[in-house]
């Protein structure tokens, strides 16, 4: 069994935050492949499905999204999950809007979310990163993550959890690097736009 956990904040005032991509990406991968109903389970609401052989277990943290560690190792220790069979998906603000990357271990760069699940099962579990890019200014990025996708996002956040759920078959059976590639080849992240000037020349 693989766990996938995507992090977010439970309260309906957060449902298109930033923050909470990682559980748009869980309702998108559970309604493309037909996973049965959400249910409470391990601190967060939690669903199944099997493609192939392999067995994938979906879950949404109830525990907001810097305690995400408690229901995320819950799940871990009731399956005996290792933490390289669990990938969490995320916000990632050093990646441009639209870029995904896979990774295994590392620091939790500032995410308390990260912070809270390797406090549970140690740096090297893996992270579906999805770029939502940076406000600029440190002092701004809370309010960024706790912030609404804007219109503008829609197009290129639509097209890359599609891809994410159309690519899952490569994850279940455990070709991440795989996975990375169709998911990138899908749903190319947007050209960056370029710096506004208004001098004229």
């Amino acid at each position: 069994m693989k766990i996938l956990a995507g992090l977010g904040n439970y309260e309906p005032k957060y449902l298109r935050n930033r923050h909470n991509v990682g559980f748009m990406a869980m309702d998108i991968i559970a309604h493309a492949w037909s996973a049965g109903p959400w249910r409470k389970r391990f601190q967060g609401l939690a669903t199944e499905l099997t493609i192939g052989s392999d067995k994938l277990l979906l879950l949404k943290p109830q525990t907001f999204y810097n305690n995400a560690g408690n229901s995320v190792g819950a799940a871990a220790a009731f399956y005996k999950v290792k933490p390289e069979n669990i990938v969490v998906f995320h916000d990632e603000l050093d990646l441009a809007p639209g870029k995904f990357r896979m990774k295994l271990g590392g620091g939790a760069a500032g995410n308390n979310g990260i912070k809270s699940i390797t406090s549970q099962l140690g740096p090297d579990f893996r992270r579906g990163r999805i770029g939502i890019g940076h406000p600029g200014d440190r002092n701004r990025v809370t309010c960024y993550v706790l912030s609404d996708f804007a219109k503008a996002e829609e197009g290129w956040l639509i097209d890359l959890l599609d891809a994410i759920a159309d690519s899952l078959d490569l994850l279940a059976a455990g070709d991440y690097d795989a996975f990375q590639t169709r998911v990138t080849h899908k749903a190319p992240a947007p050209e960056p736009k370029p710096m506004r000037s208004d001098r004229e020349d």
